[in-house]
This record gives C-alpha cells, sequence and structure tokens, in this order.
C-alpha cells in the first residue's frame, strides 16, 4: 500500500479508525478487524480515550499484542471522559496519556492528539505539557482535532523555539463535507501539517447501503431514528445516488469515489476509515487504490457535491 507521512511517521495511506471498539463491536470481531487491517497493510490505527467509554484503546492494545512492530497508534485526549478527566490542562495531559498508555499496553504513543479546544487552557499551556512527554519519551509526535485555521496558528506561533509542535490536524472530511476546503486544506498546505479526514464515508453514506426512500437497513449506524433524522436527510441522499451514478459510469463503485477522491488531496495523509467486519477493511484498502481520479473527473463530482 501507498505510504505517506505524518510528521516522521511514515503511514498507511488507509489507516483503521477504532472508534467502533467497545461500542458496536466486541473484543473477538475487534481483533478480527485489526488482524484484517493489519494483513492488507494497514499501519495507522486511530483511537481516543472515550471510544467505546475507554474500551477502544484496551481492544486495539490487546488485538496488536504480538504485532506491534510497524503498526502506528494513534489515539486522543481532551473530550470527557467522566466529570473528572476531560480538557487540556497540563495536569491532566499527563493524567490522560498514563492512562491511555495503561490501557493499549505500550510505553510510547506514536501520535498523541488533543481532541478538541480547551477554551479553558491556553493552548501554550498544552503544547507544554506535550513538549514534555515528547522529551520523555512517551510521545513521538503531537496532533490536534477539530481545530480552525486561527486555532492552528495560534497554536504555530505559541510553540517556544525547539519544541514540539502539532504535525497533524483530523478533522472531519468527505465528498459530502467539504468544509475544509475552505481553509484548512490550504493551511495544512502552507505549514507542511500532515490532514487526517475523519468520517471520510460520512458515517456510511457514501458505502451505498442508504437508499432515498428506503429505511436504513438494522443494525447499520444510521438505523437508529435521531441519526436517520439528522444524516439521512432527502438532499444527502439525493447527492449520495447522483455520486453513484456517476461512479458506475466510470465502471466504479461508491466506495471507490470516496476513498479515492480523498487520497486526490495532497494534503490528506491517512483515510481512517471505520470498520465492524474484516470485510469492510479488506474493502476500504481495495477501494484507495482501485480509481485514479482524473482533474475532469474532479470537476465532475465539483459539480455534483460542490464545496
Amino acid at each position: 500500500m501507498e505510504t505517506r507521512r505524518i510528521g516522521s511517521l511514515t503511514v498507511s495511506a488507509v489507516g483503521l479508525g477504532c472508534n467502533n471498539f467497545g461500542m458496536r463491536v466486541d473484543y473477538p470481531q475487534s481483533e478480527s478487524i485489526v488482524h484484517a487491517a493489519l494483513d492488507a497493510g494497514v499501519t495507522l490505527f486511530d483511537t481516543a480515550d472515550v471510544y467505546g467509554g475507554t474500551e477502544s484503546e484496551r481492544f486495539l492494545g490487546r488485538a496488536l499484542a504480538g504485532r506491534r512492530q510497524g503498526a502506528v497508534i494513534a489515539t486522543k485526549f481532551g473530550e470527557r471522559v467522566d466529570d473528572r478527566r476531560h480538557g487540556a490542562n497540563p495536569a491532566y495531559v499527563r493524567q490522560a496519556v498514563e492512562d491511555s498508555l495503561g490501557r493499549l499496553g505500550v510505553d510510547r504513543i506514536d501520535l498523541y492528539q488533543l481532541h478538541l479546544p480547551d477554551p479553558a487552557t491556553p493552548i501554550a499551556d498544552t503544547l507544554g505539557a506535550l513538549d514534555d512527554l515528547v522529551r520523555a519519551g512517551k510521545v513521538r509526535e503531537i496532533g490536534c482535532s477539530n481545530f480552525s485555521v486561527a486555532q492552528l496558528r495560534e497554536a504555530q506561533v505559541v510553540v517556544p523555539h525547539g519544541g514540539a509542535r502539532f504535525v497533524s490536524v483530523q478533522n472531519e472530511y468527505s465528498v459530502l463535507n467539504r468544509e475544509p476546503e475552505r481553509e484548512v486544506l490550504a493551511e495544512c498546505g502552507r505549514e507542511g501539517l500532515a490532514f487526517i479526514p475523519y468520517f471520510p464515508l460520512a458515517s456510511g453514506l457514501l458505502t451505498g447501503k442508504y437508499k432515498l426512500g428506503v429505511p436504513a437497513p438494522a443494525g447499520t449506524r444510521l438505523s437508529q431514528a435521531w441519526a436517520a433524522n439528522r444524516f439521512l436527510t432527502e438532499d444527502r441522499l439525493t447527492t449520495v445516488e447522483a455520486l453513484g451514478r456517476f461512479a458506475v459510469s466510470r465502471g466504479h463503485s461508491l466506495l471507490q469515489l470516496a476513498m479515492s477522491w480523498l487520497l486526490r488531496r495532497r494534503e490528506v495523509t491517512s483515510v481512517i476509515a471505520g470498520a465492524t467486519t474484516p470485510e469492510q477493511v479488506r474493502a476500504n484498502v481495495e477501494a484507495a487504490d482501485a480509481w485514479q481520479l482524473t482533474d475532469g473527473e474532479l470537476a465532475d463530482v465539483d459539480k455534483i457535491a460542490p464545496v
């Protein structure tokens, strides 16, 4: 598989999002998914302390035991684990990393990411604590998630000379949600930041399993009423069907379009698609290599799903 760079890290162009572990899939299934990913050439595994009520990190660590060589572990902190564990103040940063190291069963995290900005803590204080972790060898690289251009710039300005700085930003991005193209992707290009899109398949909308006028399949992510009302809107499904017709007209699938379209962006480092079965992992990996979109095809997509 093609590899790309996140700071000093070399990662596969397709990663595995582990947000389903401990929530939608149990440990045996999580292990089978991780092993399928490794066998398919995936090296980047992205999780967070809050996923699965902290079980995702435990599941990932267990599944990688004995196969840690070559695997790049990315996790996050800052979201609310409980009333005491949340935010990005230095004391909590130190606690959060120890908690994650313990759950993962490792002595170093490859990419440690601030899950979201903490308005109660100056970013300089957070970066100082993260720099301490890098110097202590507990973290290799640091990144952020859900940051705006203004927040990225502030974080770059306050880093002291020689201090650890964010090497990546992880924001929502897909052919259905092109917000990063307004500012963040350009900032990544200017500053050499790796961009990691989450929800690259728009919570499953871009897999082709959801159809206009047809109830969501039972057991899927969007089968619950609140999720369907939020995500399965008529305009989004109409766009999805148009994208699907376009892909088929070129001899490809909607999934292949969704994955290949993202990897056509030079700022995108790794597409971290989630999975609930080994088959989904293999399909995501195969889809990424299936279609090298031309400039003309990109322009056609822009007409169907504009920024």
